[in-house]
């Protein structure tokens, strides 16, 4: 009854709890947090020294009793401790400002598709356990159609591909519910690495995460470029072990990342095999939907159109394409709650 009364002051909201970012729509707002999901810990304290972005500058730059760490990877809490305290901080921060003593918000958040009932329930207990009232879950492909005002409650095919850090969500939709569907543990973090990975073999360097990453955004693509595009990455020297500066060009990127993208493709093509034709049908005239940062990859859309003969389209602003879903649901929870999956056993409310 009190956290009710509490809930009264608090400020329902939409959270896409993602590997690589978390953002947070908030009721009658709009997304006021966009933030990386990193935390930096002192582990001799136990104390939690930043979250967010300037957590994210701190990643490979600390001492050895300072970790920055990221609770979630392939989309699913793999520290439920450290998820917990990011999730609060984001929950008082949004607060901060209201007469709210004890936040009780509903929040709507979403989740990558096949996650176990365990993983359901460590997301479910971790928002609650850091201040929400009430948790509702919502499959990540069916908020990105949400967001992008897709008819999905009617009896018609709309087909989301949502790339975010860790898992690549591919969905088939109609009438509030997914028919069809296959996730895979590639996506923008697997590029990332495959950049790594690349400079290691063919020019033996080293280069840090946040370097491979600033690559595969400024010069990544998965077709060729009508113009030639390259950057300059530094590094330490396989050999030597000294600091050393090669440059990347995008053909080098898009040879890096050829597999996984190749991957991405496949699995595309297998989802559609597996839907029914009457659905089939509605895809190849209403096209393909992409999301999340992976769809920022230049000529994503064009790759795939060329393999499955079908549209292929990015959403406006990719990242956003979950939270603008989520908060959609937050702000007509009533009407929309056919489309949540259910919570686990132990409930998904104070």
């Amino acid at each position: 009854m009190l956290s009710r009364i509490f809930g009264r002051f608090s400020q329902d909201m939409g959270i896409d709890l993602g590997t690589a970012n978390t953002l947070v729509y908030v009721k009658d707002k709009g997304i006021v947090i966009n933030e990386p999901s990193v935390v930096a810990i002192n582990t001799r304290t136990d104390e939690i020294l930043a979250i967010g972005e300037m957590a994210n500058h701190m990643i490979g730059k600390t001492p050895a009793h300072i970790v920055a760490a990221r609770p979630l990877a392939d989309g699913v809490i793999s520290d439920f401790e450290i998820a917990e305290k990011m999730i609060k901080y984001f929950i008082d921060r949004i607060h901060r400002e209201t007469f709210a003593l004890m936040p009780r918000p509903r929040v709507v958040i979403g989740i990558p598709l096949e996650v176990t009932e365990v993983e359901r329930k460590a997301v479910e207990d971790a928002v609650l356990n850091a201040g929400a009232r009430e948790v509702h879950l919502i499959e990540e492909p069916v908020a990105v159609a949400i967001g992008a005002r897709l008819p999905i409650q009617d009896a018609m095919g709309s087909m989301v591909v949502d790339i975010g850090g860790g898992t690549t969500d591919i969905a088939v939709i109609s009438l509030g519910g997914v028919v069809t569907a296959k996730s895979i543990k590639i996506a923008g973090n697997e590029m990332t690495d495959d950049i790594i990975n690349f400079a290691r073999e063919e020019f033996n360097i080293f280069l840090g995460e946040r370097t491979a990453e600033e690559a595969k955004i400024k010069i990544g693509s998965a077709v060729n470029l009508p113009e030639k595009l390259e950057i300059a990455v530094r590094g330490r020297d396989v050999i030597t072990g000294l600091p050393r500066e090669v440059i990347l060009t995008d053909e080098h990127v898009r040879e890096a990342l050829k597999r996984t993208v190749r991957l991405m493709i496949e699995t595309i093509k297998d989802t559609i095999e597996k839907t029914p034709a009457e659905l089939v049908a509605d895809i190849y005239q209403r096209g393909v939907l992409l999301s999340g940062g992976g769809a920022m990859l230049r000529g994503l859309p064009e790759a795939i159109r060329d393999e499955i003969k079908i549209p292929v389209y990015a959403a406006d602003d990719p990242l956003t394409s979950v939270a603008r879903g989520t908060g959609i649901v937050v702000e007509d929870l009533d009407r929309l709650a056919s489309v949540l999956i259910p919570g686990t056993k132990s409930g998904s409310s104070r």
